[in-house]
């Protein structure tokens, strides 16, 4: 893992297409800005954790209802 440095107004670089600002910092909170292309997904991790366990129990519904239908 790095781990970066950055004051208000500075930025770092994620490739050659993703740069990540720190807009605004307060109360124990950062702010960041993100500039990247369209075509990339940028979620909070705590959104894409309960998205990936919402597909999980999904896709185990849809087995037990195979199962059923199977019988």
């Amino acid at each position: 893992m790095l781990v970066i440095s950055r004051k208000k107004g500075e930025s770092f670089l994620i490739g050659d297409d993703i740069e990540v600002t720190v807009s605004r910092i307060e109360d124990g909170t950062v702010k960041l800005s993100i500039a990247a292309p369209k075509n990339i997904t940028i979620l909070r991790k705590e959104l894409y954790d309960e998205v990936k366990k919402e597909n999980k129990n999904a896709a185990a519904s849809d087995m037990n209802l195979l199962k059923k239908l199977k019988k």
